[in-house]
């Protein structure tokens, strides 16, 4: 009698081992398949949702081939169910299980947003806005409250931020990404001031962002930015005018319509260096760390004047005299180009 139930229970151990590493098989079987997807799709998966519901989703879409056996995952397979939410970056061929095990760590595609050298802080704000999966907390705000926000003193927000490129998961806000390149620009403005040449014509750091911002604005020439910056530097320590347009354009605001005209060099406002002496009161535009560095390191040059070569560039004069001929030069070229 004893050997009977000793065979018996051999035989259900053996029965119940073999249905489980069946059942186990089959549930391996499902997660093993590939998605039916031709390209990468980003899902977004809410907050409070369950593996079960994935799967559900995932079948209703016709990614995945349904199975009597996804009732089960949870059971075979308890580590694939902490789901967290997020939105995530499922790629073609990619087996039901990676996407499982993509949702249990976590880990959220990331968008990624780019700001330009020389972009107005009015462009960035469009930008943000026509940016999706970024939460837009700022609409409607001024830049003093935007300041406010961001802990800034400074009212005006110009110039105050690092033009490049920040990743970012769905739903970072505006204010986040603000924040970080604000963050970004300091951390390295702070170290570069420290190491700023001596006896420059500005003060401040804040000095410096306005002078790179001029910079910015007149070249986009990697070799010619430390020379430009020697020229306004020279001006400034001459405590002659700086006259550059771009400030001027800033200036005119929405009453700039592609061209300066010289009733516009006459006109005054904070901004026109034709008539201000010294640097305007703010920065006019965002400027990378090749133009920062330039402002702070200009090293020398005998040159006060600089214009438009016409071929890209510019043509650098010592004296007045010399300018003139390279301004006169320059508007050949421009009739001669119509």
């Amino acid at each position: 009698m004893i050997k009977k139930i000793i065979v018996g229970l051999i035989l259900f151990i053996a029965v119940a081992a073999g249905s489980f590493w069946f059942v186990n098989g089959q549930v391996n079987q499902y997660l093993n398949q590939p998605l039916l997807i031709d390209s990468s799709q980003l899902v977004t998966v809410d907050s409070g949702t369950n593996l079960k519901e994935v799967l559900k989703d995932l079948t209703q879409r016709n990614w995945i081939s349904s199975s009597p056996y996804a009732r089960i995952v949870d059971r075979f397979r308890p580590d694939l169910t902490d789901i967290k939410a997020g939105t995530y970056d499922f790629k073609p061929d990619e087996t039901l299980g990676k996407i499982l095990a993509l949702l249990v760590s976590g880990k959220e595609h990331q968008f990624s947003i780019t700001f330009i050298e020389g972009s107005r802080f009015s462009e960035w704000m469009k930008q943000l806005e026509d940016t999706p999966y970024i939460e837009h907390t700022l609409k409607g705000m001024s830049e003093a409250d935007i300041a406010a926000k961001l802990g800034i003193k400074e009212k005006d927000l110009e110039g105050l931020f690092l033009p490049q490129t920040y990743n970012y998961t769905a739903g970072t806000t505006d204010l986040e990404i603000l924040r970080r390149a604000h963050k970004a620009l300091f951390k390295h403005l702070d170290e570069l001031w420290k190491d700023r040449q001596k006896d420059l014509p500005i003060k401040t750091p804040y000095d410096a962002l306005i002078l790179a911002s001029l910079i910015e604005k007149e070249t986009a020439i990697e070799s010619e930015r430390i020379t430009i910056a020697s020229v306004f530097v020279n001006r400034l320590n001459k405590h002659m005018r700086l006259q550059t347009d771009p400030t001027v354009i800033y200036g005119m605001g929405s009453a700039y319509h592609g061209n300066i005209t010289k009733k516009d060099l006459r006109t005054p406002t904070p901004y026109n260096t034709y008539i201000i002496r010294g640097l305007p009161p703010t920065p006019i535009a965002m400027a990378g760390l090749a133009s920062i560095k330039a402002a702070l390191h200009p090293g020398e040059s005998p040159y006060y004047y600089f214009v438009a070569s016409g071929t890209g560039g510019h043509v650098f004069s010592k004296t007045l005299t010399q300018h003139n001929i390279a301004v006169r030069a320059y508007l050949r070229k421009l009739r001669s180009n119509k």
